[in-house]
């Protein structure tokens, strides 16, 4: 469970008041002390996270916020943050100690039906306090489920999970396959992996794991190469391969060297498509052909890493942009769970292949780009359409999707 991906965790977020108990049922949701209860109000202040398995659901990450009523140029910047854990939250627990909701409550509220998050009002304290008609009425006029509980007495504990289980995404019960419908049972997928400075000492990365599990799973043969012995590894097989998966920067050489005939896709595709995304982004494509002098283009990268001399985000994709549009383009990198405000001023968002991330936080980025009318697309796209290998790279998905 601990080594389960980031960007394959449910998120929960624990949110309300000050002293409502959000760390108090954050212990008994999890049974254990991972979050530190106290009588003062603004024990929490940054967000805390504690990951636990939420059987059927699997693993999961709950994190503990600062009360949404936090006073001060601090607790305004407390606030901040919990808004920003709302961008990659799949479930929201509400918590509220049984008091008539006030103004800080009802605009968190709001702000949470309108990202379209499944939201779980929970009343604790039901061992000392009633709840109030009002909030009850509050709840079902808004289609709010809730649930009172006693997280000092683990009573109705049991049953918040069980609501927690129903409120999760449909994607999470949807079998998403990475590769698998492309190949068939002793298939052989060649994965090109190229070894730069920006690749992490000792591992592959996360899509290049995935990869070589997926196929496995389907009873099929990887084939790892780096991008120098493409060449080499494809001359000793008998037969061409079925499938080869590459790292989008090497695209260019990839597509030259492997034989007409044979698949080629890239690991960027193929994760855009995982999370349901391949469609949005492939749409967000045709902006790159509209650009024009003067435009501004978001890099938009889901992890934050040392910046290499060749960088995929600061130093190639712009390199690349610019010389296929010949136009004289802006471009603006955030990294991490940053995103702009000031999403309007882009010509373009080009989004990293969001293996770092979570469905819930890609898709909302999408949202809200869309919401503003930024056309979005993902570094395998960009890359396979700025160097020419866009139609080959796209087609085997175009295959099994008719």
């Amino acid at each position: 469970m601990a080594t389960t991906p980031r960007g394959e965790r449910l998120i929960i977020a624990l949110v309300g008041r000050r002293n409502a108990g959000k760390s108090s049922l954050i212990n008994a949701l999890v049974g254990q002390e991972v979050a530190i209860v106290s009588e003062v109000p603004g024990t929490t202040t940054d967000p805390v996270d504690k990951h636990y398995e939420l059987l059927p659901l699997g693993p999961v990450t709950f994190y503990d916020t600062a009360g949404v009523d936090d006073e001060g140029e601090l607790g305004a910047k407390r606030v901040a943050a919990t808004r920003k854990i709302l961008y990659r939250t799949d479930i929201v627990i509400f918590v509220n100690d049984g008091t008539a909701f006030d103004p800080h409550e009802t605009e968190m509220l709001a702000r949470v039906q309108e990202m379209d998050i499944p939201l779980l009002m929970v009343f604790n304290k039901a061992d000392i306090v009633d709840t109030l008609p009002g909030n009850i009425e509050y709840c079902s006029l808004r289609n709010i489920p809730f649930i009172n509980v006693s997280a000092k007495q683990k009573s109705g504990i049991d049953k918040a999970k069980d609501l927690l289980v129903h409120l999760a995404p449909k994607h999470l019960s949807e079998n998403r396959v990475l590769l698998g419908d492309l190949i068939k049972p002793k298939a052989r997928v060649v994965l090109v992996c190229p070894i730069d400075s920006a690749a992490p000492k000792g591992r592959l990365i996360l899509p290049q794991v995935q990869a070589i599990r997926d196929i496995l799973d389907y009873d099929a043969q990887a084939i790892v190469v780096k991008e120098t012995e493409l060449k080499s590894a494809l001359s000793m097989m008998k037969e061409p391969p079925d499938l080869v998966v590459t790292d989008s920067q090497a695209i260019e050489q990839v597509n030259r060297e492997t034989p007409e005939g044979v698949e080629l896709t890239t690991f960027s595709i193929l994760f855009a498509r995982y999370k349901g995304e391949l469609d949005i982004l492939l749409t967000g494509i045709n902006q790159i052909d509209l650009l024009k002098d003067g435009d501004k283009v978001l890099i938009a990268e889901a992890c934050s890493h040392h910046v290499q001399k060749d960088d995929i985000g600061r130093v190639k994709l712009p390199k690349w942009i610019s010389n296929y549009t010949k136009r004289d383009i802006i471009f603006e990198t955030y990294a991490g769970h940053d995103f702009p405000e000031n999403l309007e001023e882009y010509a373009l968002c080009v989004h990293c292949g969001a293996c770092m991330i979570n469905v819930a936080e890609m898709n909302r980025r999408i949202v809200e780009c869309h919401r503003r009318g930024v056309p979005i697309t993902n570094y395998g796209l960009t890359i396979c359409k700025v160097l020419g290998s866009f139609e080959r790279a796209i087609a085997p998905l175009l295959r099994v999707k008719q």
